[in-house]
């Protein structure tokens, strides 16, 4: 499974970095943080909340914008997105810590630090260089594992957004006490969509959860109906990069005339 070989990878890296970086500096760095629940929370004047994603290719379609520039594409997502996800994974996704360090410099909206967590190194990491939440996979490790990242995460100050891609992984999401959940409606194995993901499980839900939707997110009407199945935000990467008026098509999918 692809996922796999992305963890497989993910930690190579990590004992790389872990003999050039000093772990004790990056928890020593002051922070302020953006508030991510409030941006990602619906709310009557601006129900459709947008985690707009940095992202130059995938593995499952290869580069998706060959004009890439994130700091650019950053510039316009702060302008009228509700967050911003940065792909930071560098073999499969293209991605670099680089980007997060940059576009913190300027970012009014939360910023999600998108990879392949598996060690409190990258969540330190990713909070020294300007993340506001991170992304933790269910099906990438065990309840114990998550659980201690999510602690770790949570005690530094950071907001997590749990992924989750069937009950199994809602089971787990619950267990950890998840605030913040992403319904990934891609199948890991088969990058089939199954967009009813939300539909079948958000009933088995604390009403107190700030729901994501993730994956295969291209129209306003997909939005408005997985927003009545209870979606707070929508995270959208690969749409938006295909775009070349990226602005006009983020105010389209809130619903907002341009």
């Amino acid at each position: 499974m692809i996922l796999q070989k992305i963890i497989n990878q993910t930690k190579k890296d990590l004992e790389k970095r872990k003999n050039k970086e000093d772990f004790e500096k990056f928890l020593n760095v002051k922070r302020n943080f953006r508030d991510v629940k409030k941006a990602l929370k619906s709310t009557n004047d601006n129900p459709y909340r947008i985690i707009a994603e940095i992202k130059k290719a995938s593995p499952s379609k290869g580069i998706i914008r060959e004009d890439f520039n994130p700091l650019e594409i950053a510039k316009v997502y702060n302008e009228v997105a509700d967050a911003m996800s940065i792909l930071t994974e560098p073999h499969f996704f293209q991605g670099s810590i680089k980007y997060l360090k940059e576009i913190n410099k300027f970012s009014k909206v939360p910023l999600l630090r998108k990879d392949f967590i598996v060690d409190e190194f990258q969540i330190a990491e990713a909070y020294a260089s300007g993340a506001d939440f991170i992304l933790l996979i269910a099906k990438a490790l065990e309840l114990n594992q998550l659980q201690n990242l999510y602690n770790f995460a949570k005690n530094l100050g950071l907001e997590v957004l749990f992924e989750i891609h069937d009950e199994e992984d809602l089971q787990k999401a619950l267990e950890v006490g998840a605030e913040i959940i992403g319904f990934n409606h891609r199948d890991l194995k088969t990058f089939e969509m199954h967009m009813d993901l939300s539909e079948k499980l958000v009933d088995k839900l604390p009403k107190s959860c700030i729901i994501v939707a993730e994956s295969g997110i291209k129209d306003f009407d997909t939005i408005k109906s997985l927003h009545k199945n209870g979606v707070d935000a929508f995270l959208i990467g690969e749409h938006f990069m295909r775009q070349k008026d990226i602005k006009k098509e983020i105010l389209k999918l809130k619903g907002i005339e341009c």
